[in-house]
């Protein structure tokens, strides 16, 4: 049994809103200044570094945001992962996705008011938020300011280590943007989920019908 609930706050909404634009912009602009080609660039080189530093300090502003509201709020409960079981959950949850999905078996771990994510995708939400992001952020003020990173690691530069890194990082998020949109697709409806982030009405189902 499903049921709409106002599920995603506005200011949840304005904050991925504002990510999603950031992520893109950081992307364009990354992979115009790492492909340089004379006569042909998706962003202007001088343009791309500039849109790049500045957009990265509106994200760092709204990973900010999203760190203390998280200590500030109830929204921490929906990141915390018990470790007693994790194997069993991720395992379940890997299984819908490579087979059950397509067999038209339930979720293992459907929407509730409760749980917003299943297991993998708070896996990756951690991942991504509490070690990704805050790897891109502190990489990209150091080589916005290199003169604040240490000249050297067991003789390797550290303005190259702090390069790989950013770039490294860079596109795992990058990945997990592709994966985002399409797991974002394995809703109610296709747009079912791409709709709840615009209005904050999800489809909630049934806890009692969950394990």
């Amino acid at each position: 049994m499903t049921k709409l609930s106002y599920h995603y706050p506005l200011s949840i909404r304005i904050w991925h809103g504002i990510n999603a634009v950031c992520i893109l912009f950081l992307i364009a602009t990354g992979i115009s200044m790492y492909y340089v080609e004379p006569d042909r660039n998706l962003i202007e080189f001088s343009s791309a570094i500039k849109i790049h530093n500045i957009t990265g300090i509106i994200l760092s502003i709204s990973y900010l945001f999203f760190f203390i509201a998280n200590i500030k709020t109830g929204n921490r409960k929906y990141y915390k992962m018990p470790l007693k079981g994790i194997g069993k959950r991720l395992y379940k949850q890997s299984m819908y996705y490579v087979t059950g999905m397509f067999k038209g078996e339930k979720k293992p771990y459907p929407l509730t008011e409760e749980r917003k994510f299943n297991p993998l995708q708070k896996l990756f939400y951690v991942l991504i938020m509490y070690i990704g992001v805050p790897l891109v952020i502190i990489s990209g003020f150091g080589l916005l300011f290199p003169e604040s990173v240490i000249k050297a690691f067991f003789g390797v530069s550290g303005i190259l280590i702090t390069s790989i890194l950013h770039t490294a990082m860079g596109f795992f998020i990058s990945l997990f943007l592709v994966i985002h949109i399409y797991v974002s697709t394995i809703g109610h409806t296709r747009t079912a989920n791409f709709k709840s982030i615009l209005n904050g009405y999800g489809w909630i189902e049934d806890p009692a019908k969950t394990k």
